[in-house]
């Protein structure tokens, strides 16, 4: 949600940053239709004051039992009353049009397009040397318990079953992932909701713009597509305490996306599921923290893929390609072998104030009286399936088997490779 002091203070900044997104300028209409709300809310003021006195004549009329004068006065209350909700109603389609506007990208973002446009940051290790040629995880995965047609014959297209030392593998990844978040890293573990209300959604900012990405169901609650929005809103409508900040919240859940608009888009194999599993990432802190934990989180992002020993590159998106809510991204992406390149494994946004207006989450700096919005990040640390499947082509033998890294052995029960069933 943007700051409407902010536009009408500085209308021209306001639009030079839509412009970076790819947007028309829209802060003529927004202060036209501000400075309306405010006529209307001053109107509705006088409203509820002559209401007020309406009503202690209707009382008066009432008390010498003149009911003819206190049902005529009734129905001037009445239209009084019709009158400020047309004030309302204003207000409201003010609120509707803010929030219908992506945030604005930070002045370090670079200007562009679309993906072809972001800046490649760093990279990280070298992509292995096969004496065999790489093959596909969709390929040789179903051997080795990648049940795709069991999946599909239960839910359909983007479905997929785990199965055998392939579940275990998948796990041990996600407790991997979770233990070091908790405790190298010194995140909160969660356990959150998976159906959320409509506010949820709109304080995150995929509401209402992105509902036909969202699964729905019969009692008008929403399928999670990511933590986030769980995590995220445990702020919603609080001041939180000073000393309490940042906050560090992870979880590991399912997550649910009908994935619209992208047929033809990696519909083969494990890549881009309707159901997957990720561990995100959450901080709530002070405006002045924000980009220092950006560092961090992404750091901490970064540490399960050395860990792994997964080549990958760390990527600043440009303005046209980054989400809704986001200020700023990074994007980490893993080397896939079959493919012969990097593909998006982790995105770790910095949303500024953006989503803390939309929630109402804010805290109150010591020694002044006012409070202030939050600052909001989030981040994928790791998602386990795309993770599962860069573990599947990096660590791939000749004879159709996949070694299990090093560090996944606490967890795996003694298995050290899968193999063909």
């Amino acid at each position: 949600m943007h700051d409407i002091r902010f536009i009408r203070e500085t209308p021209d900044a306001f639009d030079a940053g839509l412009a970076r997104r790819g947007l028309a300028p829209l802060s003529a209409e927004i202060l036209a239709l501000d400075e309306k709300v405010r006529e209307d809310q001053t109107f509705a003021q006088k409203c509820l004051a002559e209401r007020n006195r309406l009503s202690k004549l209707i009382g008066a009329a009432m008390g010498r039992k003149d009911f003819e004068e206190a049902d005529r006065l009734k129905k001037d209350v009445e239209a009084i009353k019709y009158l400020g909700l047309e004030a309302n109603l204003k207000a409201e389609e003010l609120r509707a049009k803010l929030a219908a506007i992506p945030n604005l990208p930070a002045d370090d973002v670079p200007q562009g397009a679309d993906e072809a446009d972001n800046i490649e940051v760093s990279r990280w290790g070298t992509p292995r040397s096969f004496d065999f040629p790489p093959q596909d995880h969709a390929d040789f995965g179903p051997a080795l318990g990648l049940d795709f047609e069991g999946g599909a014959k239960l839910s359909g297209a983007r479905f997929t079953a785990l199965r055998g030392p392939m579940a275990r593998l998948h796990r041990a990844l996600a407790q991997f992932m979770l233990d070091t978040q908790t405790g190298a890293n010194g995140y909160e573990e969660v356990n959150p909701p998976l159906l959320v209300r409509d506010e949820a959604l709109f304080g995150t900012g995929q509401l209402p713009k992105f509902a036909e990405d969202l699964f729905r169901t019969t009692d008008g609650r929403w399928l999670i597509p990511t933590a986030e929005v769980s995590l995220t809103n445990l702020v919603a409508d609080q001041i939180v305490p000073t000393d309490s900040l940042p906050v560090r919240l992870t979880a590991l859940t399912p997550c649910f996306r009908s994935e619209a608009g992208s047929a033809g888009r990696d519909t083969r194999g494990f890549i881009r599921q309707h159901q997957f599993e990720k561990v995100e990432l959450v901080a709530i802190c002070a405006p002045e923290e924000s980009e220092a934990e950006h560092d961090r989180m992404c750091a901490a992002a970064e540490g399960i893929l050395q860990a792994l020993d997964l080549p990958y590159r760390k990527m600043l998106l440009c303005s046209g390609d980054m989400g809704f809510g986001a200020r700023k991204t990074w994007d980490l992406e893993v080397w896939l072998p079959s493919q012969q390149t990097y593909r998006e494994i982790s995105s770790v946004s910095n949303c500024g104030d953006f989503q803390a207006r939309r929630m109402n989450a804010r805290y109150k700096p010591e020694g002044e009286k006012q409070t202030r919005f939050l600052h909001t990040l989030n981040g994928s640390g790791l998602a386990v399936g795309r993770t599962l499947v860069a573990v599947l082509e990096n660590y791939q033998q000749a004879d159709g088997s996949v070694a299990v890294p090093a560090v996944l052995a606490p967890y795996m029960g003694g298995i050290t490779k899968l193999e063909p069933r």
